[in-house]
């Protein structure tokens, strides 16, 4: 992993789109040397939307069954206990 100063990778953004997408590099840019962003290959970042989709699914299949073991409260109980 390539590790770039933000004016550096603004200078070379087209070479490091190329660095990128054809040699699926993955390159991280700093801005007072701290980790600001990441810039990396579409599949990539695909793979990390499919991971978080898997685990959406694990927390809604887990607050199912919190809800058949507990009941199911109404929307309006919510906003009431909240004061909204």
């Amino acid at each position: 992993m390539t590790h770039l100063p933000s004016g550096k990778a603004r200078e070379k953004f087209v070479d490091t789109i190329n660095r990128v997408a054809c040699g699926n590099e993955r390159v991280v840019v700093r801005r007072g040397g701290k980790e600001v962003a990441a810039v990396v290959p579409i599949a990539d970042l695909r793979l990390l939307e499919e991971l978080e989709g898997r685990i959406d699914l694990v927390d809604a299949r887990a607050a199912l069954v919190e809800t058949k073991k507990k009941g199911a409260k109404s929307l309006d109980g919510i906003l009431k206990k909240l004061g909204l």
